[in-house]
């Protein structure tokens, strides 16, 4: 009798062990579920962050030609220059020096369709670049350069443009970057419309929002 009561129980050892890790996995099981909807909940946007990622209305009435402004999207820089003739000159001048001129390779957002010239903008409004003013190599925020010629920190041939104050990473004024910089892409060109002559709207075109 004693041999058949150690032969059996380590059966019943086996046996019990696999239905208290059956029970354990069920209940651990049922815990994982009840924590998992508060979790995923916990992703849902505020209304702040919905907020911060709306469309952007900009009044244009007040930037002068050559002048810039720097507006907030998604919590983020947006350049809008108003540039003249003779820095949209400077932009074919830069066509050369660009290490994409036709922004073939896009940072973090595809190029509109309707800025694939060599403006970057709208033909309704083409002296108007609208621009992220975040540098593709570390994400500083570059600083505007419009004055053309020899400076400190540029080339003597400068066409007018911005310089990323981190590391020396150049852009022309259609926010394209120069060759052999540590930036490895142009700027981003964020989805915008104009409402009207004077409006423009940055985050939402005629095929939505961004």
């Amino acid at each position: 009798m004693d041999h058949a009561m150690e032969s059996i129980s380590p059966l019943c050892e086996d046996a019990g062990r696999r239905r208290w890790l059956i029970a354990a996995t069920v209940t651990g099981g049922i815990g994982g579920i009840a924590t998992i909807v508060p979790f995923a909940e916990s992703f849902a946007p505020s209304e702040k962050a919905r907020a911060e990622g709306a469309p952007v209305s900009v009044n244009l009435s007040r930037l002068a030609r050559g002048e810039m402004m720097t507006v907030a999207w998604r919590g983020m820089p947006v350049f809008v220059v108003n540039r003249t003739d003779e820095m949209m000159a400077g932009v074919l001048t830069a066509n050369t020096m660009v290490a994409d001129p036709t922004s073939k390779h896009p940072f973090s957002m595809p190029l509109p369709t309707y800025c694939d010239n060599p403006y970057r903008s709208r033909q309704s409004h083409p002296n108007i670049l609208v621009a992220m003013g975040v540098c593709t190599h570390l994400g500083c925020t570059p600083s505007p350069r419009f004055q053309k010629g020899p400076q400190p920190n540029l080339p003597d041939n400068w066409p007018s443009g911005f310089l990323c104050p981190c590391h020396g990473s150049t852009y022309d004024l259609a926010g394209r970057v120069f060759r052999d910089k540590p930036a490895p892409r142009n700027l981003d060109v964020p989805r915008f419309q104009f409402e009207s002559p004077l409006h423009l709207s940055i985050g939402r075109d005629e095929h939505g929002e961004a």
